[in-house]
Parts: C-alpha cells; structure tokens; sequence
C-alpha cells in the first residue's frame, strides 16, 4: 500500500489487488480510529477486481470516516469493471467518487466540509 499524508487532514492511499487489498484497508482503517481527524481519498486505479470482502472492509472503512469520525472519504481512479459493481450493488449511491486523485484531492481541499457526526 502506498500512502501519503497529503496534508495535515488528508491521507491519500493507493490500492491494489487482493491480497495486499484486504490487508492494506485493515491497516487504513486501524489509521482512521487512531486519528479520527483524516479525510481518506483512495485511489483505485490498480483494482482491477472487488470481492464481497473487499466490499465488507470498505464499509466499515467509510463507516469509521465518515460516521464515526465525521469526515469524508472519496474513491477516486474506479475502472469499468470495479465501477459496474457499485452500480450492480447499488453502492455507487453510499460511497463519494471522483474521476482521479487530483479531482478527489481538491473535492477534499476546498469541497464540502465533513458532515458532522450525526449520533449514527
């Protein structure tokens, strides 16, 4: 896993495949409960592939951000295939997305602010 601390409140992680994709979002996710001031921008460009534990992590990694913590979390680079399953799963309507990293880095700089949390 790549990943960068792109500023004091955003972390910019580059995924790839399974195996490394389950262990590197466990190793995110144990970031964010650490650190519950982290926006978390992922870059999916080198996914080509997510199975239904993938899925399962990336949930509890959005619900970490941006229900526990209160922040945001954009996936950004999601090619064809990997973009058809948030479509086929419907999850294409909880997740935030943007086209790549630089779009996603600046939807964090000066987008919305992080939603507050909400006692979710």
């Amino acid at each position: 896993m790549s990943t960068q601390q792109w500023s004091e409140h955003i972390v910019l992680t580059e995924l790839q495949d399974d195996p490394a994709f389950s262990d590197d979002l466990a190793t995110l996710i144990e970031q964010v409960e650490k650190n519950s001031s982290l926006d978390v921008l992922l870059n999916l460009a080198h996914v080509n592939y997510v199975n239904s534990s993938n899925l399962a992590k990336l949930l509890r990694l959005r619900k970490v951000v941006t229900i526990t913590n209160g922040r945001r979390l954009i996936l950004c680079s999601v090619n064809t295939h990997v973009w058809g399953l948030f479509l086929t799963t419907g999850l294409n309507k909880t997740f935030e997305f943007a086209d790549d990293v630089s779009l996603g880095l600046t939807d964090l700089q000066i987008g919305r602010p992080p939603e507050k949390n909400k006692g979710k």
